[in-house]
């Protein structure tokens, strides 16, 4: 067992970025196209919790000396106008955003990339080539400066938080562009992947998606997949898979996974969620959920407008029905319209033709609830908002220990179970 949080140099607060801007190597408008992207720092009014004095020498305190790591984010700048994004993502080069890192306090962030949006080559999104495209790119970038490092073991996280860096973890949220070829995981590997979904809304050759009219389970490929998983040391995440198909995985992977980004169904009825079933057994089996954030998906009967008290409610369940060794963050937020973004692919997908037909079997969707909708959630806008996770936890009588745990210790514990040294 390698040192928990407490043995660590204390660097966690104290980032050292120089002012790297991505792709600042190249010459915009002759390299590449250049877009007016969104503010990383107070792009909507600033929310911070409010403390004691007391308290908030205690938050400092335990920023410096815990590490801290977001499962689930996408710390990318988007265009300032989102309906841009389809241009800018068709480019294949979205911008890392390195300051507003710089001051979310974290050490290791996964990073889920264009996750199902890359379509440098497709319009649908998911293909072998973008996303190889899309992390090369990345990388590259990545390449040219050294305030970001490119996570391939937990050693890499440790001595981000010790040298005053950020580790950024490459993940995908679906396994979907490996088609029928299991060696293609070993190859997401190789190129640096940690984390990937088993499936994302719609159906794959692994199983099946939360959207889907009937949950047919793991498939015998996706068995094979996860053990192969197993073998190569990536950590397998089920947050988008359906209950069914996440059961099959917590049961048949050797080792424990990740819902990297949900919540308690029980809190917010909506089908992105998990039954307590499904939690438990993840948690029995030494998984952790990491609680979201993106908007309008966690709020509750008892916060319905969508904030940073939604999102909490969310942790303090699971941890009392998961138990505290098993709840994190994976907040999913990003740097830029995040609702805007949401309403311009719903467009998108109309005008392109790419719905769905409305099968008689399924009913309607339900009808949006816009009074309690939300432009953006208070107190978790971007990842640069992760120190108000410390802040809350703090102000609601958490102890050090287990402050730790849900920000950090957790998902430590995780990753030293699953990746290899």
């Amino acid at each position: 067992m390698g040192p928990t949080s407490k043995d660590l140099i204390k660097m966690g607060r104290n980032k050292k970025y120089s002012g790297y801007k991505s792709f600042q190597y190249l010459e915009p408008e002759l390299d590449y196209q250049k877009f007016k992207l969104a503010k990383e720092i107070n792009r909507v009014e600033p929310y911070v919790i409010p403390l004691s004095k007391t308290e908030e020498e205690r938050v400092e305190e335990i920023i410096e000396k815990t590490v801290m790591i977001s499962l689930h984010d996408h710390p990318v700048i988007f265009p300032e106008d989102i309906n841009q994004t389809f241009e800018y993502q068709r480019a294949g080069r979205e911008f890392t955003a390195y300051e507003g890192l710089s001051i979310s306090g974290l050490d290791a962030v996964f990073d889920n990339m264009m996750n199902g949006t890359c379509t440098v080559t497709s319009k649908m999104g998911w293909k072998w080539d973008d996303v190889i495209y899309d992390l090369g790119m990345r990388l590259s970038d990545i390449a040219h400066q050294d305030f970001v490092l490119h996570c391939k073991n937990v050693d890499d996280i440790i001595n981000a938080h010790n040298t005053g860096r950020v580790a950024v973890v490459f993940a995908l949220e679906s396994l979907t562009p490996i088609e029928n070829e299991v060696d293609r995981a070993d190859v997401l590997y190789g190129l640096g992947i940690r984390s990937i979904g088993i499936v994302y809304g719609e159906s794959n050759m692994l199983g099946s998606g939360r959207d889907e009219l009937r949950d047919g389970g793991l498939t015998d490929f996706g068995y094979d997949v996860i053990k192969r998983m197993n073998k190569i040391g990536a950590l397998i995440d089920v947050a988008h898979a359906g209950d069914q198909t996440a059961l099959d995985t917590i049961e048949g992977s050797d080792k424990p996974i990740v819902i990297s980004h949900a919540g308690a169904k029980a809190l917010s009825n909506t089908k992105r969620l998990f039954p307590d079933n499904v939690l438990q057994a993840l948690a029995e089996r030494g998984g952790v959920i990491g609680v979201a954030a993106c908007p309008n998906i966690t709020p509750t009967k008892k916060h319905p407008k969508h904030s940073i008290e939604s999102v909490m409610e969310h942790v303090e369940y699971c941890v009392n029905l998961m138990g505290i060794d098993h709840v994190g963050l994976g907040p999913d937020t990003l740097f830029g319209d995040h609702v805007g973004l949401y309403c311009a692919w719903a467009e998108r997908s109309a005008m392109a033709g790419l719905g769905h037909y409305q099968h008689e079997e399924r009913p309607p969707p339900p009808s949006m609830d816009f009074e309690r909708m939300v432009e953006y959630v208070k107190g978790l806008e971007n990842p640069s908002d992760f120190p108000n996770v410390v802040r809350w936890l703090v102000k609601h009588g958490h102890s050090d220990s287990e402050i730790a745990k849900m920000i950090g210790d957790n998902a430590l514990r995780l990753l030293r179970t699953v990746w290899h040294h």
